[in-house]
């Protein structure tokens, strides 16, 4: 069966606003990503066991992205009180955690070709394929708005 679906680009735009003393330290940066053609936005509820947001494969499945087709991920924490641990994980076992306040944004962007694979590790500087994105609330559950873009 041949797709009937036409790629876009994504354009992804960065703009920080900031006036302190009458100058302006505010900045915009965006990034153009050609050729994607699978969005996927999606909110979901984080409760305060470890959940797996994204999953990453070889081959799709359900909440399963192929590896090397992921070109953006950003995640949102849409709750007005409580923070979610976010754990990346690789090949590897070398995990990092990170924190996300409310109403933070945490971003993954390959632009290239080869999506999540040799894209992070945490104990050196070989780069490790990622393999998963797991979410634990702090104190009561949290809503996290997910959009995954893929080629």
């Amino acid at each position: 069966m041949a797709t009937t679906l036409t790629a876009g680009n994504l354009v992804v735009k960065i703009t920080e606003s900031l006036t302190v003393n009458g100058k302006n330290y505010g900045n915009e940066n965006t990034l153009t990503i050609a050729t994607v053609k699978e969005p996927d936005l999606r909110i979901v509820t984080v409760p305060t066991s470890e959940k797996t947001l994204i999953a990453f494969g070889a081959a799709i499945g359900a909440g399963t992205y192929v590896e090397s087709d992921v070109r953006y991920i950003r995640i949102t924490n849409k709750d007005g009180t409580n923070f979610v641990t976010l754990n990346i994980e690789g090949d590897a076992s070398t995990d990092f955690s990170v924190r996300l306040d409310p109403g933070a944004s945490f971003l993954i962007i390959s632009s290239s070709a080869t999506g999540v694979v040799d894209y992070a590790d945490i104990s050196g500087a070989t780069l490790e394929d990622l393999t998963a994105i797991k979410a634990t609330a702090d104190t009561a559950d949290v809503d996290v708005e997910l959009f995954v873009v893929v080629a």
